[in-house]
């Protein structure tokens, strides 16, 4: 059950009205991991209203089910046809409320997120609220670490060294089998002291038990879901025979799933991504979980633009974000963002964003029309 704010002390807010659009971001450099390369950025993007506010959250589901089996369509389906119908004229306390009448329905994490998010920005913005103090957040600004796509060696050591001296506070590396090892050794001997990690996105199987073990050599601070998405057996058995804490990210969809994960030490530190555990009020209560456990958290990315980026900051303001998280410079993906304002890192620190009430940026409207592929009104 989630926690509830008591109906009394809040008024009801109405959705009028929303908007769903299709929008699709050129990156500036294509970005790969172990199971494909991005080019592009194509996303839901959802506006809810009510009165003269605005609302604002994005999907972060993909094209094709290479990340978990939420995709771009379904996605959009589910929110077209189901969530949104379900909502426009009703009226919420909280942004809990919405969620639990979202919650029989079965998977869909994404898109619950997508609507319970929009929700959140636009509740938010009617109390006067920054959503990171709505949330229960108390820093002002957040540390930042980066995520590196696959490449050549010598490219990624050029990457990482570039990132280095612009203060980021965690280097992160996608790895797979056949480039690990040697990148781990070229990386770790040239940056001895760098807070360094690796992404497997699932790359690996437990008869690479060997292989596995010697990235014990190298000082990382994780080793981010190595094994298959929806396995927690298996990364309790690889963590029992491994020094290097287990990041779990595709395998944690749910705050119970994250409760048995740490039952069984699945994993020792987790990766919150708000749009796979479908929104913030389960992201928050995964953060409970987690810091219940003395187990560090932090918040990952998937290439959001300005406004899934903005909500990431907001969240990763909660206490038990203790280490740097994938919100690094939104300049980093694209040459213009679909907000108004820049997202930008300094010495590897972001601020939270404060144009205003909610997730603190606005639309760029203008510019948004130009990367629009559809729109619907409800």
């Amino acid at each position: 059950m989630l926690f509830q704010a008591p109906s009394q002390l809040r008024p009801k807010l109405r959705i009028d009205s929303a908007e769903l659009r299709l929008v699709e971001l050129k990156l500036l450099n294509p970005f790969r991991i172990s199971t494909g390369v991005a080019t592009k950025k194509t996303f839901p993007l959802l506006i809810l209203r009510s009165g003269n506010i605005e609302g604002y959250a994005e999907g972060v589901c993909d094209t094709l089910p290479d990340y978990l089996p939420e995709t771009t369509v379904s996605s959009m389906m589910m929110m077209r046809d189901v969530f949104l119908p379900q909502i426009i004229g009703k009226e919420f306390s909280t942004p809990y409320e919405l969620s639990q009448m979202m919650r029989h329905w079965r998977d869909h994490q994404m898109a619950k997120a997508c609507v319970e998010m929009a929700y959140w920005d636009l509740w938010s913005k009617s109390l006067g609220l920054s959503l990171s103090h709505a949330l229960g957040g108390t820093r002002k600004e957040v540390e930042v670490g980066v995520s590196l796509g696959i490449k050549e060696i010598p490219e990624s050591l050029m990457d990482v060294e570039r990132h280095v001296q612009q203060g980021y506070r965690r280097i992160k590396l996608k790895v797979m089998p056949g480039h690990d090892l040697k990148l781990l050794e070229k990386v770790r001997n040239r940056f001895p002291d760098i807070h360094l990690t690796v992404d497997a996105n699932c790359a690996y199987t437990l008869a690479d038990l060997a292989l596995l073990r010697q990235f014990d050599d190298f000082g990382l601070d994780y080793i981010e879901q190595p094994l298959a998405w929806d396995d927690l057996q298996d990364h309790a058995k690889l963590q029992s025979m491994m020094r290097t804490a287990i990041c779990l990210d595709e395998c944690i969809r749910t705050p119970e799933l994250c409760r048995k994960a740490l039952a069984i030490d699945a994993g020792r530190v987790i990766n919150i991504k708000v749009g796979r555990v479908g929104g913030h009020a389960y992201a928050r209560q995964i953060h409970d979980i987690c810091q219940a456990h003395d187990v560090p958290v932090w918040c990952g990315g998937m290439l959001e633009s300005g406004i899934g980026r903005a909500h990431n900051i907001h969240l990763s303001t909660l206490e038990q974000f203790k280490r740097p998280g994938d919100t690094s410079s939104s300049s980093r993906y694209f040459e213009r963002d679909i907000v108004c304002e820049k997202l930008e890192t300094e010495n590897g620190i972001m601020p939270v964003p404060s144009n205003g009430a909610g997730i603190g940026v606005t639309l760029d409207y203008d510019f948004l029309e130009t990367v629009t592929l559809s729109k619907e009104a409800f």
